[in-house]
Parts: C-alpha cells; structure tokens; sequence
C-alpha cells in the first residue's frame, strides 16, 4: 500500500482525496454550474473560497486525477478545467449528500431544489447526468436529455 495514505481503507482513501472542506465544492461548481475557468470558480462561490485555496484544491484535483486541464482555445493565458470520469462518477455520491443535506440540515429551499430533483429523479436521472457531463467534458455524444438544463430550470423558478 501506498505509505501516504493512513490506510488501504476505501472509505479512509475517499476521504483522503474528497474529505476536505473545499474539494467536493469545487467539483460541485464544474459539474453543476458548468464553472470551467479559475476567475469563474472563485468569483461565483457561494460559500467564498480564497484565491490561495482555491488554487490548492484545483492543483489537487488535479493530480488526484479527478479535473483535467487544457488551455483556453479563445484565450491563451487560461486553463479550462474538466471533469474526469472519475469525477463524473461522484454523481451519485453528491445527489445522495444532497438528499442527506435537504433532509438533516437548514438548507434554503433555493439551494436545495437541484438536490430534490436529483434524489426524486433518482439512479435513472443520475446516470442521464454523467451522460451530458461525459459529452460536455469529454467529448462524448451528446445525450437527447439535458439533465443541467431540467436542474437549471427549477432552479430558475425556485428563486424567480
């Protein structure tokens, strides 16, 4: 086993990778708010992440394989950051902390929409998702159902 990490564990080993308080957040604002530049990330934060932060946890991801990054075709001094399909496979695990969250915490109504779409919407919704999220940052087939487009839309009358 790697020494670096405390244990062989898989809960231990996700935890390691993801159990910080800024990485599942970021990854959050690539996969459901399509924020796939640095200045994007940090200045559309809901919960405010700092610069020096930010820019640990994307070099993190990074390497941990989960975000991938290429330079910005319309701007050369950019990084376009991706999600991977290791990160697109946290779908279900950020729909049912969602459900948990709606149901255990004082979550606002606004914010929780997305989550109780998910949950409602359930496995078969889940995969549609990891679908379009594998055509928009893999270059996959676009898939017939938008997903993002239903989440943004109740989202859209939730706080209208």
């Amino acid at each position: 086993m790697d020494k670096s990490f405390r244990s062989g564990c898989p809960i231990n080993l996700t935890l390691e990778t993801l159990g910080d308080r800024w990485s599942l957040i970021v990854i959050r604002d690539v996969m459901f708010g399509n924020r796939r530049h640095y200045r994007e990330l940090l200045n559309n934060s809901e919960e405010g992440i700092a610069s020096n932060i930010l820019a640990d946890r994307l070099k993190k991801l990074v390497g941990a394989g989960l975000l991938s990054t290429s330079p910005d075709p319309a701007h050369k001094q950019k990084t376009v950051y991706s999600l991977t399909e290791p990160a697109i496979q946290l779908v279900p695990l950020l729909a049912q902390m969602g459900a948990w969250g709606r149901r255990f915490t004082p979550a606002t109504r606004e914010l929780s929409i997305r989550a109780q779409h998910l949950e409602d919407g359930g496995p078969e919704m889940w995969e549609a998702l990891m679908a379009e999220l594998r055509s928009l940052h893999l270059g996959a087939e676009p898939p017939e159902r938008s997903v993002i487009g239903e989440l943004t839309k109740a989202y859209l009358a939730a706080v209208g």
